[in-house]
């Protein structure tokens, strides 16, 4: 790759696809079971759709919100939003009405284009119930939304499809309940009807390309602002550092609202003319199924779903001769779940990663070569970068470690807050000047978590600051009571946090997954934990939980903040002996 790449070349979004339709021009870009579409298709495609933009009054450095799920379309609308000029707000599309209500609000968004319904949900009533008279235009509610565009789900996978002499039901419906509500076939038709429209001319590589929400595991999400440039090079190192071969083929399901899904499959594999096949939602089955249909070489999981892979009957009967590469997000998986991805999947190139949405997605990946308990025990090295890095090693970032109080930064090796600066860093939060300026310090972004690097360069992660509590008025570092847990005969996952409590302010409470078929015994973790731990650390409440029922992001956190709220809601939490 360094070699196609003698030095880094900065480009908008929409160059970087005019580019690659150019260079891999008829090769698949996007595979999914009912079509497949090429370089040179998705590069027309977005043209199009960028030019219906701009027939609607979309300009330069307007937002665009994207409410959609992996589907075919959401590539070249992507693209498209680039090639108008705007700025792309790809929401989670797992948004209830109030969390949908805040970020279309937060973020000012000019014109939505989204789903009419996915997985229960009712994209068409929540908007009537966020924003009565919103297919009419501005509204008190929402009075920076102009247009929403939608992809009914009865209507073509495709804006390709020729419009039927007699109109489908679901689409005539909307234009009679939503006069001013186009679909994304029309939006089509929009730009052939008025070509040339779009331009992205006072565009630049270093403007705002996206506003990415943050998943909200601790708080309300935060709309990051990203450069079109800085989500380049974190795709580049990717592919550079897992040493992609020409062509690869990766399937996920993670969204490409997350920088896991965006920036790891749809924007790494531009550079090496491959392919992704995107799935709508995650099952085992539907892994497996899609592996063997498309002859995936690569998939994107996290731990949850990596166990759910081993334990489903279909890997034993589903041709998986393609699949050799993992990378696996979100926390660290143990050492036996690496073995049996290993000797069960034939997974010979097996990575871990860790990043955040504000440092332009993964930072750090452990390498194939690296021994099983790196990949356990830390989430890797900073990506090897080339010409997009930083400093003679060519790495796509910086990170050391600052103490979570003075912010002095600490020698090599010391435990402490995260802190790291590079190329990729985003522009600040959208309309969040204060959280920026808490977050960007002195060209550092301090990131919140804890953690060492040590001196081969390999990150290991604590903690969170935000997730520590207070018991007493002792503080107490969930990580480590959470480290020793899992260390435990039959426990999966461990999650340790802090409920309220009358009288110590904040009390331990300990919930743990088990692993599949094994029943915990909750005595005998309370007495490792009593034999390990100061007697102010141990638990003082044990719940025992599948992993179904914990409160995650769609991308596989879980959300501290809403498990904290369940677990104090509990009717019936397990005491442990004073």
């Amino acid at each position: 790759m360094t070699r196609s790449t003698p030095q880094w070349v900065e480009r908008t979004l929409s160059d970087l696809l005019a580019v690659s339709a150019e260079r891999f021009g008829d090769r698949p870009f996007v595979i999914t079971d009912e079509r497949t579409a090429s370089y040179a298709e998705v590069d027309q495609w977005a043209t199009r759709l960028a030019d219906g933009l701009a027939a609607l009054g979309v300009k330069a450095g307007e937002r665009v919100g994207l409410l959609m799920a992996n589907h075919l379309e959401f590539v070249p609308l992507k693209f498209a939003i680039a090639r108008a000029g705007a700025v792309a707000i790809p929401f989670n599309y797992l948004y209830r009405r109030d969390e949908l209500a805040y970020v279309l609000a937060q973020s000012e968004c000019n014109l939505l284009i989204s789903m009419t319904s996915f997985a229960g949900l009712d994209y068409l009533a929540m908007l009537d119930d966020i924003a009565p008279g919103w297919e009419q235009g501005p509204t008190a509610a929402l009075p920076a939304l102009r247009q929403v565009v939608l992809r009914p789900d009865t209507a073509a996978a495709h804006p390709e499809a020729a419009l039927p002499e007699t109109e489908h039901p679901e689409t005539a419906h909307l234009r009679t309940a939503h006069l001013r509500t186009l679909t994304v076939e029309d939006l089509t038709r929009l730009g052939d009807a008025h070509p040339g429209g779009a331009d992205a001319s006072s565009v630049s590589p270093d403007s705002p390309g996206d506003i990415l929400y943050t998943s909200g595991t601790t708080g309300s999400p935060k709309g990051v602002v990203v450069s079109h440039d800085a989500v380049q090079r974190t795709a580049f190192a990717s592919a550079l550092t897992r040493a992609y071969e020409d062509g690869r083929r990766i399937l996920f399901s993670l969204p490409c609202y997350h920088m896991f899904g965006y920036v790891e499959g749809l924007l790494s594999v531009m550079f090496v003319g491959g392919a992704i096949i995107p799935r709508p939602s995650f099952s085992a089955a539907d892994y497996f199924a899609g592996i063997e249909r498309h002859r995936a070489n690569d998939i994107l999981a996290v731990p949850t779903m990596l166990v759910a892979l081993l334990e489903h009957p279909d890997r034993s009967t589903r041709d998986l001769s393609s699949l050799r590469c993992i990378l696996s997000g979100a926390a660290p998986a143990p050492v036996w779940v690496w073995e049996r991805a290993r000797d069960e999947l034939g997974l010979t190139e097996i990575t871990t990663g860790y990043g955040m949405t504000e440092c332009g997605g993964a930072m750090t990946l452990s390498l194939p070569e690296d021994p099983l308990e790196i990949h356990a025990t830390t989430v890797g090295r900073v990506k090897m970068a080339g010409v997009a890095g930083i400093g003679p090693e060519g790495l796509l970032c910086d990170y050391r470690t600052a103490d979570p109080e003075s912010q002095e930064v600490l020698p090599l090796g010391s435990e402490g807050e995260l802190i790291s600066r590079g190329p990729t860093h985003m522009v600040g939060f959208w309309h969040k000047p204060e959280e920026t300026a808490l977050a960007l310090r002195d060209g550092w972004l301090h990131s919140g978590d804890l953690g060492v690097v040590d001196p081969n360069g390999y990150l290991r992660l604590t903690g969170r600051s935000k997730e520590l509590y207070k018991s007493g008025g002792e503080l107490i570092m969930p990580k480590e009571i959470e480290e020793l847990v899992t260390g435990c005969p039959g426990v999966s996952q461990a999650y340790a946090v802090g409920i309220p409590d009358d009288r110590w302010g904040e009390v331990g409470c300990l919930c743990i997954v088990p692993e599949p078929g094994a029943v915990i015994d909750v005595d005998g973790v309370l007495e490792v934990c009593r034999t390990n731990l100061a007697r102010f650390k141990v638990p003082k409440h044990v719940v025992i939980r599948d992993a179904a029922a914990l409160p995650t992001t769609p991308t596989g956190k879980v959300q501290k903040f809403r498990l904290v709220e369940e677990l104090a809601a509990e009717l019936n939490p397990t005491p442990t002996p004073s």
